[in-house]
């Protein structure tokens, strides 16, 4: 927790911004306990992976760029190929590997049946920093067309860019980074704020990263000795906000079950569904309007939007954004020796 602490980003809240950077409505992180949309510790994904392997380097082999391409399932172990040819076999497979799982899908079935659609994409990118801006708050700009645009300040020398877009009848689904990239500078074409900025920064950036939203919708998380954690079992997209929560805590019930089961790994398992099921239900929930309610169509729905996060401050609309946020509390996690 102290690597976190040092290491999080210090964010005041996120705003709603025109075209000419003003203001229209604004979230501060001190709502709702420190546990709303902006919560009281935001860290990148990269800087808590750093730490994560920090922690664990001493106790655990690593093999950074490979991949699994086969399993074979027995009752003394799980048999695994990698693409770098290693093969080798291991007492229990778990997958973490995020929305498009390789370990699912050779576990479980192809995608298709596990993953819903929420009718949007998404990019996020580092761009340089933008220094005029305000250093401590995420700014994002509403665009009509069902299109939106974020900066988060980073470290005084970068941001972080977020572009979105509600899909459109035939949009098409690019799988190469060159496809990718043209798509949104044909769907962000025109837009004001910083969005030439970005589309610019975007053809340069060393880790542009582009998604379907959607969620994973799975009847179990576990087969034979395969089991599927985080994103890869249970991803609620990122209108939820509470993907590493889920992460953690699933890791934490998982690593506590099977060493509580005693080499039981069947009923390790089970209980690993049984405590993580009804959390993964409540943060699979969206907040209210889902995705049209962060990507509206035109400027009256983007203006109705931005009243409505003004609202979500203030009663009555403020306790149902607090019991929102709650669901980062909505587990009892067992106390493990």
């Amino acid at each position: 927790m102290p690597a976190v602490v040092r290491d999080r980003v210090h964010e005041e809240g996120f705003a709603w911004v025109d075209a000419a950077g003003r203001r229209t409505s604004e979230m501060p992180a001190t709502l709702f306990g420190g546990e709303g949309i902006v919560a009281e510790y935001e860290i990148l994904r990269g800087d808590l992976a750093h730490i994560l392997v920090e922690a664990t380097r001493g106790d655990v082999e690593y093999r950074f760029g490979d991949r699994i391409t086969a399993l074979t399932d027995g009752d003394d172990g799980v048999r695994v190929a990698f693409r770098s040819g290693h093969t080798a076999r291991y007492d229990l497979v778990v997958g973490a590997d995020g929305i498009h799982s390789g370990v699912r899908a050779l576990a479980f079935g192809p995608e298709a049946r596990f993953i819903r659609r929420l009718g949007a994409y998404t990019a996020y990118f580092t761009m340089p920093a933008q220094p005029d801006l305000d250093p401590h708050w995420f700014l994002m700009h509403g665009i009509p067309g069902g299109r939106c645009a974020g900066i988060r300040p980073e470290d005084g020398r970068t941001a972080k860019a977020m572009l979105s877009f509600r899909a459109r009848p035939g949009t098409a689904d690019p799988r190469d980074v060159d496809g990718q990239q043209r798509l949104l500078a044909e769907v962000f074409a025109g837009a004001g704020w910083r969005v030439p900025l970005m589309l610019d920064a975007m053809r340069d950036a060393p880790d542009f990263y582009f998604d379907v939203v959607g969620q994973v919708h799975m009847p179990r998380w576990t087969a034979g000795r395969v089991a599927l954690l985080g994103d890869a079992g249970y991803c609620a997209s990122p209108l939820s906000g509470l993907g590493t929560s889920m992460s953690l805590v699933g890791a934490y019930l998982l690593a506590g079950e099977l060493a509580r089961a005693g080499g039981d790994h069947p009923a390790a398992f089970a209980a690993y569904e049984r405590l993580m099921r009804p959390y993964v239900k409540q943060c699979q929930q969206l907040p209210p309007g889902g995705v049209r309610g962060m990507l509206p169509d035109s400027r009256w729905a983007i203006a109705l939007r931005d009243l409505s996060t003004r609202m979500m401050t203030r009663r009555p609309l403020a306790g149902l954004m607090a019991k929102q946020a709650a669901k980062a509390d909505a587990i009892t996690l067992p106390a493990y020796a």
